[in-house]
């Protein structure tokens, strides 16, 4: 069965170029999300393996939206994906349930790699 992954990111060149690397992969980009609303919305109805979440939404933040999602399905593997490298938002996210963190700009090769091995953990974890 394909994995199925959850896009959030406020931009629509960043969505389409993660749902193209996801999909040339071999995985199932269930739903694309704008903004936080959207992404707790989708992800209560599309129940993805794996949601990229972009930390800086246009209503809400990536560590607001993490929180609810983990409230709502506290299993689901949450890659977050930022320009914003701060340590501080790093530590935070990773300590709020995201399973990993990519710093913009990505390679295809970074962004397979961390998502591979993030859906291999939700695997182990069912195990």
């Amino acid at each position: 069965m394909k994995n199925r992954i959850l896009i959030v990111d406020d931009s629509f060149y960043m969505r389409t170029m993660l749902k193209n690397m996801l999909t040339d992969a071999g995985y199932e980009v269930v739903g694309e999300a704008a903004n936080g609303q959207q992404a707790l919305e989708m992800a209560a109805a599309t129940r993805p393996d794996l949601i990229t979440l972009d930390v800086i939404l246009p209503d809400n933040t990536g560590l607001d939206v993490l929180k609810g999602i983990r409230l709502d399905q506290p299993d689901v593997k949450v890659v977050m994906c930022s320009a914003v490298g701060q340590e501080v938002i790093v530590n935070e996210a990773l300590e709020s349930g995201a399973t990993a963190y990519i710093v913009k700009p990505f390679s295809e090769e970074k962004v397979l790699e961390i998502v591979g091995s993030a859906l291999q953990e939700a695997a182990s974890d069912q195990a």
